[in-house]
């Protein structure tokens, strides 16, 4: 059945590239498998979104006499000498002439060499090189007889494969798709189309897929030209479907009815007469839009990005604290449990109210006597971990749900914890500064509040980069700083491709430092400690019983250890450079001044230098996640993927930058006249929406 907003006959046209790709002629279950692990996908539509990462171009038609080794050729060349190879591991020798010099075809594999004869005109198209004066193409791409030369591309585009699956199954499949797709109703505004000079949506696919079919198009204009357009053109499609879902999201929840909570401010006002600092100018302003969000009768979905050490935790008491006057329950949920015990400790000293902690290991009698507390409502903020959104946890009138470092969950895991109560406005934060193209997608359907200034009283952390070379001037330097009372963390990488071997270099590194600074000195915490073990080596280090705390990127959130200055990270060129920032922010915290060693191998790339020195250059978090997105997009990616790159099919980092804002702009646009637009507009929309299988919005307001 067709969507009420499509015609009937534009859907009977549009249903077979929404087809399984089996339903493609010659594509049996096999080739089919294989192709929808190398697309991502299982419609004929995904095998059309699967564009290629690069092209050869076979359009340099010099003669031997002018040809330029190092590029790929095609020549018409008659064949003056076959030489077949005495043993089986030799390579066949076809020597050739073009009439202007001589070269010759070497072939590993016999199958086209057998075909060759002599006295015949060929075409062949292959990489030449020169070697020892003698000019070599080795396994040509292709060598055809003059009569059959069509069938040589004259510029070929590479797809991503898999095993077992060659070009020449995709590139027929991606006939017959093309042959299916329907020109389509435009949904680009005209305006915009024209000034960018973009092509269709069918011509953009067909041009980047098969770019030899318009030789025409290129008399004029060099193929990047074209491609540039094309791409551009498909990746706007897609971030304009993703802005178009995103905006009726974030539009629907605006107006999704919620509680208006009223307080007076009397348990705020006690819990900031404890902290005891003035709130920088940014608190005061997110606050101000988070109190406004919570007194308006709508439920509110708002984004609390602060910089490490900006100071979210007090903006989020205060939040909780607003729920508690209006006569509500609020919970706070973290991803572990050292941040969760972090906020809970924080949260008893300046909140005057029943607080409840609950996680894994609160068992038995105390589990009992806390969950009894929350459904009764004598505990009016819980705190904890993933086990505040399961079964047996039931609130009495829950009103805010504040979701710390929202990245590491699902969004199924906040709709559960919302689920708690009825219409619950909901606070996420996040202290991993996202770069702004970011915010218009992951973030998009939140409103946005960011703390971008640190207390006044925080001193700048000093940031310095060693070659691991040198590391013997760096211990005695931190045995001189363990003598005037420092303490150290010592971050080693932990990389989970390989967990066992760089569990086991963590554990090196632990017992070398302890040889050199004493046992009683050192202690270690990682990710294979159970809970306890973890939280004792914290515990001893935060009683400065250790001097060295040894650990993985388990010390990345929730440790607050004023007393420790130095922060060494080691092969510091394998993290990201948001986990570089958010490490260094576990120093900074006292009064002393800080240090932040950065520690990278003898030989890294340009690229990873230049970001390592992006990190030792600012302490700005939302300029290094901007900058850091610009330098990892040209290309090379030096250590982890930054979390939370929508999984688009069209859009690379470049292009995203380039055209979310517009994409944005266009979707707003459309939310405002959509009442007044034509049936041809909506229709065109809907198309959109279907290809990018974001037409099920009620299904997306639900997942947002």
């Amino acid at each position: 059945m067709s969507p009420p907003s499509i015609p009937p006959s534009l859907y009977l046209s549009i249903k077979p590239i929404l087809s399984p790709l089996s339903s493609l002629k010659g594509i049996g279950p096999k080739l089919s498998k294989l192709m929808t692990h190398a697309i991502g996908g299982e419609r004929i539509i995904d095998l059309l979104f699967h564009l290629p990462t690069s092209i050869i171009d076979r359009r340099y038609r010099p003669k031997l006499q002018n040809a330029i080794p190092g590029k790929i050729v095609t020549l018409q060349i008659e064949i003056t000498h076959i030489e077949k190879p005495r043993h089986h591991k030799q390579p066949w020798r076809i020597f050739v002439n073009d009439g202007s010099a001589k070269a010759e075809m070497i072939f590993f594999s016999s199958w086209q060499a057998k075909k060759l004869t002599l006295d015949t005109i060929f075409v062949v198209s292959g990489l030449l090189e020169n070697k020892n004066n003698k000019l070599i193409i080795t396994n040509p791409h292709y060598i055809e007889p003059i009569y059959n030369q069509q069938v040589i591309p004259l510029i070929e585009p590479v797809w991503p494969l898999t095993a077992g699956l060659f070009p020449k199954n995709l590139s027929k499949a991606l006939r017959l798709a093309l042959n299916l797709c329907p020109e389509l109703p435009e949904w680009i505004n005209p305006s915009l189309l024209h000034q960018h000079h973009w092509p269709s949506f069918k011509e953009a696919l067909h041009l980047l897929h098969f770019p030899g079919d318009f030789p025409t198009f290129f008399e004029n204009q060099t193929y990047e030209a074209i491609e540039s357009r094309a791409r551009s053109r498909l990746a706007f499609d897609e971030l304009f479907a993703e802005q178009l879902a995103i905006t009726k999201i974030k539009h629907t929840n605006q107006l999704t009815t919620g509680k208006s909570l009223i307080g007076d401010n009397h348990l705020i006002c006690h819990a900031l007469q404890k902290f005891g600092y003035s709130l920088t100018f940014s608190q005061r302003q997110a606050f101000k839009e988070i109190q406004t969000d919570m007194e308006r009768p709508y439920r509110m979905l708002r984004l609390l990005q602060g910089d490490v050490g900006s100071g979210k935790t007090i903006i989020a008491i205060m939040a909780a604290l607003h729920a508690v006057e209006a006569g509500f329950q609020s919970v706070i949920m973290a991803p572990t449990e050292i941040l969760a015990r972090q906020h809970y400790e924080t949260f008893m000293k300046l909140a005057p109210v029943e607080i409840s902690f609950l996680s894994s290991s609160i068992k038995g009698i105390a589990r009992k006597e806390t969950l009894d507390k929350i459904k009764t409502g004598k505990t009016k903020i819980a705190i904890g971990t993933h086990a505040l959104f399961q079964e047996q946890v039931v609130f009495h009138n829950l009103a805010l749900v504040i979701i710390d470092e929202q990245h590491r969950f699902g969004v199924e895991q906040r709709i559960r914890l919302g689920e708690k109560g009825e219409n619950t406005d909901t606070l996420v934060m996040t202290a991993t500064p996202i770069p702004r193209t970011l915010l218009l997608t992951r973030w998009g359907e939140l409103q946005v509040s960011r703390l971008t200034e640190k207390p006044a009283n925080r001193k700048p952390i000093h940031t310095t980069l060693h070659a691991l070379s040198k590391i013997d001037k760096i211990l005695e330097g931190i045995k001189r700083a363990i003598q005037q009372g420092c303490q150290i963390f010592w971050v080693c990488p932990l990389v989970e491709e390989n967990e066992v071997m760089d569990l086991a270099a963590v554990k090196n590194r632990y017992m070398s430092l302890q040889h050199y600074f004493g046992i009683e000195n050192v202690g270690l915490t990682h990710g294979q400690q159970d809970t306890g073990e973890r939280q004792a080596e914290l515990d001893k280090f935060a009683q400065n019983k250790t001097k060295i705390l040894v650990a993985t990127t388990v010390i990345e959130v929730g440790v607050n250890i004023p007393n420790a200055n130095i922060m060494v990270i080691e092969h510091a060129e394998r993290f990201g450079l948001a986990q570089l920032h958010q490490l260094r922010g576990r120093v900074g915290r006292g009064e002393k001044q800080s240090y932040c060693l950065l520690l990278h191998d003898d030989k890294i790339s340009y690229i990873a230098k230049k970001r390592l020195s992006l990190i030792r250059d600012t302490e700005n978090g939302f300029l290094i996640a901007d900058e850091d997105f610009r330098i990892r997009g040209g290309g090379e990616v030096t250590g982890r993927r930054q979390s939370g790159l929508p999984n688009f099919k069209m859009v690379n980092e470049i292009l995203l930058d380039h055209w979310i804002n517009t994409a944005w702009k266009a979707a707003e646009y459309w939310y405002n006249k959509e009442t007044q637009a034509s049936i041809d507009e909506k229709t065109s929309i809907q198309v959109l929406l279907m290809l990018f299988e974001k037409n099920n919005i009620q299904n997306l307001i639900k997942a947002g």
